[in-house]
């Protein structure tokens, strides 16, 4: 029993001292309720991109390429989406965005995908032939894939497509 009361003690201590340090006990990992984990690439002008620059946002990191039809016809979506809530408040983040992440070999078709279906926003992210070490880490095995996360980095929905991104949005407006 003395043991057993020593352990307890030990873990709220060990707990009560992550947390003072601002710790938390949240996982990486890709399922909801997780922390996404990092992304960090360069982007069309060739600067590095990291989807944490991107806290105190709502963010839907989309994977996607210029040569995968689903991915494009899926665009138009995104689009509208990000027009209609870049700029509104949410329980969990001030404003949404978008930090796309291409599977692109051919540079120049990704750069004339992103301009002929008028995906506006900054944060896009290639790195072309060749496997990064995200595309394992967040298990992609096709595209369109995507994650949707709060301000503080946080899986809150996962695959959302057409008008469920939407609802999904609107649901999260404060």
């Amino acid at each position: 029993m003395r043991y057993l009361k020593t352990s307890i003690v030990a873990v709220t201590f060990v707990l009560s001292a992550i947390l003072a340090n601002g710790q938390s006990l949240i996982r990486t990992g890709i399922q909801v309720g997780d922390k996404a984990p990092e992304i960090i690439e360069n982007s069309v002008t060739g600067q590095q991109v990291k989807l944490s620059s991107l806290a105190g946002k709502v963010v839907l990191i989309d994977f996607w390429a210029s040569w995968c039809r689903p991915c494009r016809n899926e665009n138009p979506s995104v689009v509208a989406a990000y027009s209609k809530f870049k700029d509104a408040s949410f329980v969990g983040g001030k404003g949404f965005t978008v930090f796309s992440v291409s599977f692109d070999k051919d540079v120049d078709a990704w750069k004339k995908a992103i301009q002929a279906d008028h995906l506006t926003w900054e944060n896009h992210v290639c790195k072309p032939g060749s496997t990064a070490d995200y595309i394992n880490q967040y298990q992609i095995r096709s595209i369109p894939s995507s994650f949707l996360i709060d301000g503080k980095g946080i899986i809150l929905a996962t695959n959302l497509r057409g008008t469920a991104l939407d609802e999904k949005l609107e649901s999260l407006k404060r």
